[in-house]
C-alpha cells in the first residue's frame, strides 16, 4: 500500500514542481546575464577626442601606458582611468611688478599651454589632474618680475614686442621642468600707475608743443625768406623795365595800353555804370 501510495504522492508533486523549477532557472539566467553586462561595462573606459588617459591601480600605482582615443578595457575596482585634455588651453595670467626705474606696472599675459603627452604618469604623481592651476600662476608670475626688471617704464612700450618674446622663452624653458608645453605667449594688457600715465601724457603734451613752436619758426623763416625773394624778384623787375624803357621808349607806351585795356575790362563787366576819362585809363601819362 505504500508502495502504491508514494508513486501516486511522487507524480504530484512533481508535477507541481516542474514549472517552479523553470521560473528559477529563468530568473537565474537573467541574473547572470544582468551581473555579465554590469561587469563587461565596468571593464570598458572611453577616451575622448583631444584626451589621454593613464591607470591606476590598487596594486602597483600609476601604469606607464598611456591610452589614446577609444575604449579600453581595464580591471573593476582594481584600476582606475584618469582622463586628461591634451588640447592647448588659453589661460590669462595678471601681475603686479615694478620696472627698471621702479615705476609700479600691472601686466596680464595669456598663455597657451599644454600637457607632454609622453609624461602624463610623472604629471599625474606629481602635480595631479590639475597641474596647470598649481604651477603656471607661480612660474608665470615669477618670470614677469624677472623680466620687467630688466626694461625701464617707456621701454616697455616703445620694445613690447622684444619683451613679449623674452617672456616667452623664459615660461618655456622654465615650463619643461614641469613637462608642460607653452605655444604661445602674448602680453594683452599692460597698465601704469595714474601718477606715471599723467606724466606720460605731461611730457607728449610738452613735446607737441615743442613741435608746434618749432614749426611757427620754421614758418616765419619761410615766411622771410619769401619776401626777400619777393623783393629781389620785384628789384630785378624794375631793373629790367628801366632798361627796357631807356632801350626802347614805345615800352611804356606799351604797357600803358596794356594797362588801360584791363581797365576798360574791369569797367565791362561791372554792374554799375561808370565814366572815365583819359586820365583814369592812363592814356595820358608823359
Amino acid at each position: 500500500m505504500l508502495q502504491n501510495f508514494f508513486p501516486t504522492g511522487g507524480r504530484g508533486g512533481s508535477g507541481g514542481n516542474g514549472p517552479s523549477r523553470g521560473f528559477i532557472t529563468s530568473t537565474g539566467a537573467l541574473l547572470g546575464l544582468g551581473v555579465l553586462g554590469v561587469t563587461i561595462n565596468a571593464s570598458l573606459f572611453n577616451v575622448d577626442g583631444g584626451h589621454r588617459a593613464v591607470k591606476f591601480s590598487r596594486v602597483g600605482g600609476v601604469k606607464d601606458t598611456i591610452y589614446n582615443e577609444g575604449t579600453h578595457f581595464l580591471v573593476p575596482w582594481f584600476e582606475t582611468p584618469i582622463l586628461y585634455d591634451v588640447r592647448a588651453k588659453p589661460r590669462n595670467i595678471g601681475s603686479l611688478t615694478g620696472t627698471k626705474d621702479l615705476q609700479m606696472v600691472n601686466i596680464t599675459v595669456r598663455v597657451l599651454s599644454r600637457p607632454n603627452i609622453a609624461n602624463l604618469p610623472k604629471i599625474y604623481q606629481n602635480l595631479g589632474t590639475d597641474y596647470d592651476e598649481r604651477v603656471l600662476p607661480s612660474i608665470v608670475n615669477e618670470i614677469l618680475k624677472s623680466v620687467v626688471a630688466q626694461f625701464n617704464a617707456n621701454q616697455l612700450l616703445a620694445q613690447r614686442e622684444k619683451v613679449s618674446k623674452l617672456i616667452k622663452d623664459n615660461l618655456v624653458k622654465r615650463a619643461a621642468h614641469f613637462d608642460i608645453i607653452v605655444d604661445d605667449v602674448s602680453m594683452t594688457h599692460i597698465n601704469f600707475s595714474p601718477e606715471f600715465m599723467q606724466s606720460v601724457e605731461a611730457k607728449q603734451i610738452a613735446q607737441q608743443e615743442a613741435q608746434r613752436a618749432g614749426y611757427v619758426v620754421e614758418k616765419a623763416r619761410q615766411e622771410k625768406q619769401s619776401i626777400v625773394v619777393k623783393a629781389q624778384g620785384e628789384a630785378k623787375s624794375a631793373e629790367l623795365i628801366g632798361q627796357a624803357i631807356k632801350a626802347n621808349p614805345g615800352f611804356l607806351q606799351l604797357r600803358k595800353i596794356e594797362t588801360a585795356r584791363e581797365i576798360a575790362n574791369i569797367v565791362a563787366n561791372s554792374n554799375n555804370k561808370v565814366y572815365v576819362d583819359a586820365d583814369a585809363l592812363l592814356l595820358n601819362v608823359n
